[in-house]
């Protein structure tokens, strides 16, 4: 059994052809010479020369269907616009470059974004893969232009398990453009689809290798901390994928990240306990480092003799007073220290 070799469409920029002002001007005259040609002929036919005026009807039904045929020819492209078109079936050419062309006037516009009038935006609703919008699309090149514009793909917000296992809720934005209007159109069913599948999926596959945030005293990379370079190997998963379809992906970035609802409360306590803690530790270094400097300051003046005991004591009331929550409440010894 043979294998089939896949097809792979190479761009086919068409060349020249830019004469469509002067063949609109020749076929207008055309046509008004050919309408001009029928009416007189029907006139003559009317009266005693038939036989010319049969003549002139047909000459002017000729010039008149040979002027719309080179009128069907006639393709207006805006800029930042191509147009991908076929003839009786196969690729035959792609005009790039705002203009007025004249092209074989049995070639047609190919676009599978297009369903009649209307273009799939690039904006997804709600997470995931759900279902595409559907935005009006003006009239330009016979409402089949392949736009060369960067587009901004807005995926929903997904829920995934980062690399430790929690689920966080994730956004990307994607900002694309097409580079091959013949694999764009040809190579895939819908390229717009095909790319919002593609993120979704590479979205997928980079945040199971990531955790949300680093762990206590690790310096990994984290979905958190390190969002160019995940963001950086986000856009190369994407472009891998979607280079079949003659896309580049020029960013690719995280628009939202969140522990998802279900353990949220139980992330935000973690997190205001480790920051406690973190406080509580600055707190206890700076108070040792008070008690140190009374006792030296103390000793160096002169100002009074403590025992090891007493020293003790001291130290234990100046970190109650310093690392407490509260304002401590003095108690004043009227008597003997002894």
């Amino acid at each position: 059994m043979e294998n089939k070799k896949e097809v792979v469409y190479e761009e086919k920029i068409i060349r020249g052809g830019q004469y469509g002002v002067a063949l609109l001007i020749f076929s207008v005259a055309m046509l008004v010479v050919g309408v001009a040609a029928f009416i007189g002929g029907c006139i003559w036919a009317a009266g005693a020369d038939s036989v010319q005026g049969i003549a002139l009807i047909v000459a002017g039904a000729v010039l008149a269907v040979v002027a719309l045929v080179i009128m069907s020819g006639l393709k207006v492209v805006k800029p930042n616009e191509a147009l991908v078109l076929t003839l009786f079936g196969k690729y035959y050419g792609t005009l790039k470059g705002a203009g007025f062309y004249f092209v074989n006037p049995f070639c047609t516009a190919v676009n599978p974004t297009l369903n009649g009038p209307q273009e799939v935006a690039a904006e997804k609703e709600g997470s995931g893969s759900a279902g595409l919008k559907l935005k009006k699309k003006g009239d330009s090149a016979s409402g089949k232009a392949v736009s060369l514009k960067a587009i901004t793909l807005n995926n929903g917000k997904q829920k995934i398990n980062d690399a430790m296992g929690n689920p966080i809720e994730i956004g990307i934005v994607v900002i694309w453009r097409v580079v091959n209007t013949a694999k764009a159109v040809f190579s895939v069913d819908n390229y717009m689809e095909f790319l919002s599948i593609q993120a979704d999926s590479a979205l997928r596959n980079i945040v199971r290798l990531y955790p949300y945030d680093v762990s206590e005293g690790g310096d990994e990379t984290s979905l958190r901390g390190s969002s160019q370079e995940v963001a950086e190997r986000l856009k190369e998963e994407i472009q891998s994928k979607v280079e079949i379809a003659g896309l580049e992906v020029l960013e690719a970035r995280i628009t939202h990240l969140a522990y998802a609802p279900e353990i949220a409360a139980a992330m935000l306590q973690r997190q205001q306990a480790s920051a406690i803690i973190d406080a509580r530790k600055m707190i206890v270094d700076g108070a040792v480092g008070m008690v140190t400097m009374a006792l030296e300051k103390l000793d160096h003046d002169n100002i009074v003799e403590l025992d090891e005991e007493r020293k003790a004591a001291m130290v234990s009331n100046l970190l109650v007073v310093l690392c407490g929550n509260k304002d401590a409440q003095p108690v004043v010894n009227s008597g003997s220290l002894y």
